[in-house]
């Protein structure tokens, strides 16, 4: 599985998933990453999720396709 880090900045305190899919470069669209996020291809914290703008705060991690993106504060 091939990890990534994404550190929250300017004291943002999340970011919204398909907006995190689409700047770590998972996906090569934000369309194309609300696709995998409404097909349940993406999992957040071990479980599959569905919302397209899950609030992705420091500590969580997503996973799509043998990716895996940590949220870092």
């Amino acid at each position: 599985m091939q990890s990534h880090t994404f550190k929250l900045t300017d004291g943002n305190a999340f970011i919204p998933l398909d907006k995190l899919l689409k700047l770590a470069r998972v996906v090569g669209s934000g369309g194309e990453a609300h696709a995998v996020i409404e097909e349940g291809m993406v999992k957040v914290n071990g479980v599959t999720e569905l919302q397209k703008r899950k609030k992705m705060r420091a500590g969580d991690l997503a996973e799509f396709e043998g990716q895996s993106i940590r949220v870092e504060a």
